[in-house]
């Protein structure tokens, strides 16, 4: 038996609907009981559910088409409904004004909003059927849910015939805030809420979009920012300084971030702050610019710092500070040695002092300021490379000079002196030095230099700490490479080898004999820089019997090997009993040279230059700076008072009354004529080894290459010795030259500036 449910019709239920409807789009704050509710949901439920129980004769005929129709008819009703209350709204909307019409507005858009959530889900079994299958399966464009349905009648019958009102009232707010008025920002970000809310995509009208949002707000928005910026950074930059205007385009740029963060859709702010950057930067990028210099010559760091984060923003708006980075960086190193150039060249430690104030000055400038900036880094690194190599006193001195005045400043460093700071601190300073040597060009003369005073800490035991001279090789071996750095620690395994040599050598009974201390360093001529010496020196008998012994204990342990001894390297210690200022007597610390001459005075109290030469066979210039060292400690006195006029008559004698306020005096104390001497030495076997290492490296790129252009083999000889030297391409040239008159090279017969590579 079939059972019948009777029809509901939209008359049926629309009066209770309409009143429940305007309850809650009108007095949802009051609240709506749940029952109610209930009921309204039941109603459309039954009406959407009748059509097709009415009756089982009708059944198979309705099946497809009543429950649409009747679906049909609601969903219109409800339209219709819908935009009735829309042009209420805008009845109200169209009397109110400026911030009274967007109260307005937010109030009655999140009154709409909130009451149409709730009637959605009263119609949620229309969404579920009839509408679905209209919009999906129907392919209704025009069909939508009802939450979505509700905000295209508002987008329809109340935003479009208010919008320029409403974006030209949000602007005027936002231009209030930018002149630092107070605004109710929950006002703004609520209208701009509404905006992107309005953003349906109808083809998916489950998906916003921003296309109302943008056409219609951030369009206008953007332009009116592009307006309120020119004129206001166009007066301010007029009447202000520069430094001025950038804090207020650092602070304009804040804001503008802030804004967007608290009331603007997150997609606008690239093109925001790009229109700032544009207006308030680039168009006026020529006058910061040209600031620069300024705020660079007055130390103005903050400035600087600013003027970086800004220009950064903008493309190639850093460009030009590099090159006035460089050569500000490049006059202030120049002056700062024009200014000490007097004294630097003698004065290690004043002239790697200067360069080092001058590079941590702007290391931090650009460290800081700059964030480390790749092109601002080089652009110090160029300048620093520019004023160490070529300043006053290496245009003075030669390009040469850099690289000797920093090794002497290490030497000082690493020799022991109460004047030297602590371990920890020296070593800082290394690091510093450090700084100084990478934009040395010449460092094979920083390598000839260090090698002879490390060699000479080592010898005479002067150095301050095993472990700091271990730190130096290191950094110097990680800038240069293991090779730069090989013989240095060859030499430290000398040293430990002669330590244990000694100890076999004292274990015997010839040392055990000897009636001096005498100790021996044992050195490889491959890995020390130590030249034979320059004169023949005849050992005082109490010396040389010393040197016998030893020799035959060293050619018993090592047959084959030869010994040379060097004298002038040598040194010891004098006992004299004969000054009348003290009792005890002094021990004098002199070199070998010297003690040859003193103890000639064992057996006479005055000796010509004659005689003198002829008991120790030294050569006139070692003789003559060995007296004048003498003579210029008083250990001795001298028959004239010119030291020019010292001839081989000229009488020495001891000075008997000698004074000192210390038991133990260092009398070994160098003539400036001979360091100079030394260091010209020095200077010129670096430039003899440069032309061993040019031709070495012409030989190997030929070698290699068969045959090269004359340009070509210039600058391939050039690149591959850069990290140790730079080599004159004059020289260059001339080591050509050696080569082909050695048959090494050859020029190709029609073409001149070729070379064949022959060997």
């Amino acid at each position: 038996m079939a059972s019948f449910q009777k029809k509901v019709t939209l008359d049926d239920i629309w009066p209770d609907l309409d009143a429940g409807l305007s309850q809650l789009l009108t007095d949802l704050n009051e609240g709506f009981p749940k029952k109610r509710w209930m009921k309204l949901y039941t109603d459309v439920y039954n009406y959407c559910t009748t059509s097709r129980a009415a009756s089982s004769t009708t059944a198979k005929r309705t099946s497809a088409t009543g429950a649409n129709f009747a679906g049909e008819d609601l969903y219109n009703r409800l339209n219709d409904f819908l935009k009735r209350h829309m042009k209420s709204l805008l009845k109200v909307a169209e009397t109110r004004l400026d911030d009274s019409l967007l109260n307005y507005y937010k109030k009655e858009w999140d009154r709409f909003t909130t009451a149409m959530k709730y009637i959605h889900n009263i119609f949620e079994y229309l969404n579920r059927h009839w509408i679905k299958r209209e919009s999906e399966d129907g392919g209704k464009k025009d069909v939508y849910p009802i939450y979505t349905l509700s905000l295209v009648i508002w987008c329809q019958s109340m935003f479009k015939p208010l919008k320029s009102r409403l974006t030209s009232a949000l602007l005027a707010l936002i231009e209030k805030e930018r002149n630092g008025e107070q605004i109710d920002t929950t006002l703004v970000s609520g209208v701009i809420g509404a905006y992107v809310a309005l953003g349906l995509n109808k083809d998916k009208p489950k998906e916003t979009t921003l296309e109302v949002y943008k056409r219609d707000f951030e369009d206008a928005f953007l332009q009116s920012t592009d307006v309120f910026y020119t004129a206001e950074s166009t007066q301010f930059i007029a009447v202000n300084t520069i430094s001025d205007y950038m804090r207020k385009v650092d602070l304009r740029l804040q804001e503008e971030d802030h804004r967007v963060r608290l009331y603007l859709h997150a997609s606008t702010a690239h093109d925001l702050i790009q229109r700032c950057e544009r207006v308030l930067i680039e168009k006026h990028r020529d006058q910061i610019w040209a600031e620069f210099q300024t705020l660079l010559e007055n130390d103005k760091v903050e400035d600087l710092g600013r003027m970086y984060s800004l220009l950064a923003r903008i493309a190639r708006g850093l460009d030009p500070l590099k090159d006035i980075l460089e050569k500000h960086v490049q006059v202030v190193g120049s002056q700062a040695v024009d200014a000490v150039a007097a004294t630097a060249a003698n004065e290690p430690k004043e002239y790697v002092e200067t360069l080092l104030r001058v590079h941590k000055k702007y290391n931090d400038l650009v460290t800081n300021s700059f964030k480390a900036d790749p092109g601002f880094v080089a652009a110090l690194d160029k300048a620093c490379r520019r004023f160490v190599n070529d300043n006053a006193v290496t245009k003075k001195e030669g390009t040469a000079k850099s690289p000797e005045l920093l090794a002497k400043y290490c030497d000082n460093l690493l020799k022991k002196s109460p004047k030297n700071p602590d371990e920890a601190e020296i070593l800082e300073l290394l690091n510093d030095v450090m700084l100084v040597f990478k934009y040395i060009e010449d460092r094979d003369v920083f390598q000839t230099f260090y090698s002879k005073m490390f060699a000479k800490r080592l010898i005479h035991g002067t150095s301050a700490s095993e472990y700091l001279e271990g730190q130096m090789i290191s950094k110097l071996k990680q800038n240069c490479g293991y090779d730069y750095t090989s013989k240095l620690g060859r030499m430290f395994g000398d040293m430990s080898v002669s330590k244990e040599l000694m100890e076999r050598f004292n274990a015997t009974s010839g040392a055990k004999d000897l009636v001096v201390d005498f100790t021996v360093l044992v050195l490889g001529t491959g890995a020390w820089p130590l030249q034979p010496p320059s004169t023949n020196f005849t050992l005082p008998t109490e010396l040389s019997s010393c040197e016998t012994i030893f020799t035959k204990f060293y050619t018993g342990e090592h047959s084959g090997r030869k010994l040379s001894w060097l004298h002038q390297l040598s040194k010891g210690e004098i006992k004299t009993r004969y000054a009348a200022s003290s009792r005890a007597g002094y021990t004098f610390q002199c070199s070998t040279y010297q003690m040859g001459v003193l103890l000639l005075f064992n057996d006479t109290d005055s000796m010509a230059t004659e005689d003198i030469q002829t008991a120790t066979q030294l050569t006139d210039n070692m003789l003559r700076s060995t007296l004048l060292s003498l003579v210029k400690t008083k250990v001795l006195l001298m028959s004239t008072d010119d030291e020019a006029a010292i001839t081989k008559s000229t009488k020495f004698s001891l000075n008997k009354g000698f004074k000192s306020k210390r038991a133990r005096v260092l009398i070994n104390v160098p003539i400036r004529e001979a360091v100079k001497k030394e260091e010209g030495d020095t200077h010129k076997s670096v430039e003899e080894d440069r032309k061993l290492q040019i031709q070495a490296a012409i030989v190997r790129i030929m070698k290699m290459r068969k045959r090269l252009d004359h340009t070509t083999l210039i600058t391939e000889v050039v690149t591959q010795l850069q990290n140790r030297f730079k080599p004159k391409v004059s020289v260059i040239k001339k080591c050509i030259d050696i080569l082909i008159e050695k048959e090494f090279l050859e020029r190709e017969e029609n073409h001149k500036d070729v070379y064949n590579y022959k060997a």
